[in-house]
């Protein structure tokens, strides 16, 4: 009688450790499906924002690949999405920050291309400034340069901001308001020189090509702060 106690007590413990572990493994299969459905979130939100990029780019290059050449307009797209007009000849002149007619010429025709796609419902709610840099060489005092260079993104903002408010007359109210919060005039001086590559001379340590450090660039930012906000959201949900 007492053999088959003990044998029940073993038996009953044996179940109880049993449930047990069927109750771990399916908790931890819960919570490894749990990990691997935020993981794919993440990667998600990732790619679109990188597939955005992507698209951006290529729908850049064939609108204005004909353009870019030295010829006709001499400018590059990077793929950081700036479009850098390296002819210093038709933009300004010497130690002047007024639009020469021919890169008024230039702007006339790039700028409402440029708006249009920036405008399609794929790309809108994605960017977030639109930055008209101003930069020089590093020959000269830095200080001087520096006004220099804001004073000619100011310029090249005051004319695109005119040809905006025509473009942008019969868009609705809302679309108004934000092209004009994404321009942004900046001038960096010689801070951002570049090498005969096309490269910051800060990152690759050859020397400065003069010519193309002195440059207007067009540049897209995107939101990537929102992106990694919702990232983290989304791993903390």
């Amino acid at each position: 009688m007492k053999i088959q106690k003990q044998e029940n007590y073993w038996t009953s413990l044996s179940d109880i450790m049993t449930g047990l572990m069927v109750i771990f493994l399916f908790i931890s299969i819960s919570y490894m499906l749990q990990i691997q459905k935020k993981q794919k979130e993440k990667d998600k939100i990732v790619e679109d924002f990188q597939n955005t990029k992507v698209e951006l780019y290529k729908e850049l290059k064939n609108e204005f690949e004909s353009d870019f050449k030295k010829e006709k307009w001499h400018a590059v797209l990077d793929e950081d999405l700036s479009i850098r007009f390296l002819n210093e000849k038709v933009l300004f002149d010497y130690d002047d920050y007024i639009l020469k007619p021919e890169f008024k010429s230039i702007l006339d025709d790039f700028f409402p291309r440029y708006l249009n796609i920036l405008m399609q419902k794929k790309y809108k709610d994605k960017i977030l400034e639109v930055r008209i840099e101003g930069h020089t060489d590093s020959k000269g005092d830095y200080l001087y340069n520096v006004e220099l260079s804001q004073n000619r993104t100011r310029s090249v903002l005051s004319y695109v901001l005119n040809q905006t408010n025509i473009l942008i007359s019969n868009h609705p109210l809302q679309d108004q308001k934000k092209v004009r919060f994404w321009l942004i005039a900046n001038g960096f001086s010689s801070g951002r020189t570049l090498d005969n590559d096309g490269n910051y001379t800060l990152e690759s340590n050859k020397p400065e090509d003069y010519q193309r450090s002195r440059r207007v660039e067009f540049r897209i930012v995107t939101k990537t702060e929102d992106v990694i906000e919702e990232i983290i959201k989304k791993m903390q949900d």
